[in-house]
C-alpha cells in the first residue's frame, strides 16, 4: 500500500477546503478544479494525514456511520482548540470542547459540510 487518505464528497468544496487548512494548518498539496472553479479533487496535509475532497456533483446522502477521528496526544491541545474554533461554525456540536472519560481535552461534532469527526489529545 502506497498510502491511505480520506476521501469526502461535499457541496460547496472551495469553502471546505479553506475551512480544512484553517482548521489543521493543512497544506495544499494537489488540485485540480472543475470547470465551475469546484474541486474535481483537491489534497490536503493534515497534520500528516491527506484529505481528499471533491465536489459532490449528485445529490448523496449526506452523513453515514463514518467518523473521522484524529488523535494528536497530550500537550497538543492548542492543536485540537484551534480546529474545534473553526470547525464549529455552522456544525451541530455532539460533544463540546472540554474533558471526557478518555481525554483531557476533545470533541465531537459534524461539521457543516457533514462530515463527522472527533478530535482530541
Amino acid at each position: 500500500m502506497l498510502r491511505t487518505m480520506f476521501q469526502m464528497y461535499l457541496k460547496n468544496s472551495v469553502e471546505a477546503v479553506e475551512m480544512y487548512q484553517k482548521a489543521f494548518d493543512a497544506k495544499l498539496l494537489y488540485e485540480s478544479k472543475n470547470e465551475d472553479g469546484s474541486y474535481l479533487h483537491a489534497e490536503l496535509d493534515a497534520c500528516g494525514q491527506v484529505l481528499a475532497i471533491s465536489e459532490a456533483l449528485d445529490e448523496r446522502k449526506i452523513g453515514n456511520t463514518m467518523q473521522f477521528c484524529f488523535h494528536f496526544g497530550e500537550g497538543n491541545e492548542e492543536i485540537v482548540k484551534r480546529a474545534y474554533e473553526v470547525l464549529k461554525d455552522g456544525a451541530k456540536i455532539n460533544q463540546p470542547l472540554g474533558p471526557c472519560f478518555f481525554s483531557s481535552c476533545m470533541f465531537g461534532i459534524v461539521d457543516k459540510f457533514g462530515v463527522d469527526w472527533c478530535i482530541f489529545v
